[in-house]
């Protein structure tokens, strides 16, 4: 028998030691909601789970860019939509102008809404396009991008990581100066000018006017598709961004992430051996008092 080193005792105050500090990290486990609170916790785990948390965080920013693409150009199709209007409008004035049983009088009028559906036109597109300057008044906007005044295609960033870059495959001009032809001979911007040859109230130039607008009217369609296509693959694109975020974020989940059933079934063993531990630290302690029967 020794006095002066308590071996049991000691063991069992290590054992204790051990489970108290056990039961503090599942503790800390379940109160955060994270197996890895730090990095001692798991190395690799919080490596890969930092670099997951990383891609998540800039695949979010690149859906973000792309739902701002979409603003963009379904905000450039609904403006489209409305010359597509006026234009179907601007070949009715000119279908009933080119009627010799109307006064001079009446194609006067017709050419009078006939104009101003130019000026609208030309208002919406901006009457301007030199040196990339453009129309400051144009109507036609997002977030201050003029949207038909051609100039530098739009470039995106639209992935987590570098060099995964979407740029548009060509800038709309439908401004006042655009040279574009229609498919008639007449350019876009000469039939959206007002006051033009493309005057419904003079006399051959109304049934030429019909011809045109409706050349004119193919054209925005065109300019349309383009928009549509550039729309379905933004759609596409952002779908495939919102599942690799959900799927990165799950194995982040699972790496970081404390699983509750498990850990509180931890902490209910480690909690149990504690209460133990206490109770053989009272015992191992009482060992040494065995000496005084010896001494009689």
């Amino acid at each position: 028998m020794q006095v002066s080193n308590n071996i049991s005792s000691f063991n069992v105050w290590k054992n204790y030691t051990n489970n108290v500090s056990s039961l503090r990290d599942s503790m800390s486990k379940l109160s955060s909601g994270s197996r890895i609170n730090n990095a001692g916790d798991d190395p690799s785990g919080l490596a890969m789970s930092e670099r997951l948390r990383t891609q998540t965080r800039n695949t979010s920013a690149a859906a973000s860019n792309v739902e701002n693409k979409l603003n963009y150009l379904q905000t450039a199709d609904s403006w489209m939509q409305k010359m597509h209007d006026m234009l179907g409008r601007m070949g009715e004035l000119a279908v009933m102008a080119n009627d010799d049983t109307k006064s001079d009088t009446d194609k006067d009028i017709l050419q009078k809404e006939f104009s101003q559906m130019q000026q609208e036109i030309e208002r919406i597109a901006g009457d301007s396009n030199v040196a990339g300057g453009g129309d400051a008044d144009a109507a036609g906007k997002f977030n201050g991008l003029a949207l038909f005044q051609g100039g530098t295609p739009i470039s995106q960033q639209v992935g987590a990581d570098g060099g995964q870059v979407f740029t548009s495959a060509a800038s709309l001009d439908l401004s006042g100066a655009s040279t574009e032809n229609i498919g008639t001979g007449t350019t876009w911007g000469a039939l959206i000018t007002s006051g033009g040859a493309l005057d419904i109230s003079a006399g051959g130039d109304a049934g030429a006017a019909v011809t045109e607008v409706n050349a004119a009217i193919d054209f925005i369609s065109g300019k349309r598709a383009d928009v549509g296509a550039e729309m379905k693959r933004m759609d596409q694109t952002l779908d495939g961004l919102r599942s690799y975020e959900e799927n990165i974020s799950a194995t982040e989940s699972r790496i970081r992430d404390v699983d509750v059933a498990k850990e509180t079934a931890e902490m209910s063993k480690y909690n149990i051996l504690q209460q133990v531990g206490t109770a053989m630290l009272a015992q191992a302690n009482q060992l040494p008092q065995g000496v005084l029967q010896l001494l009689g």
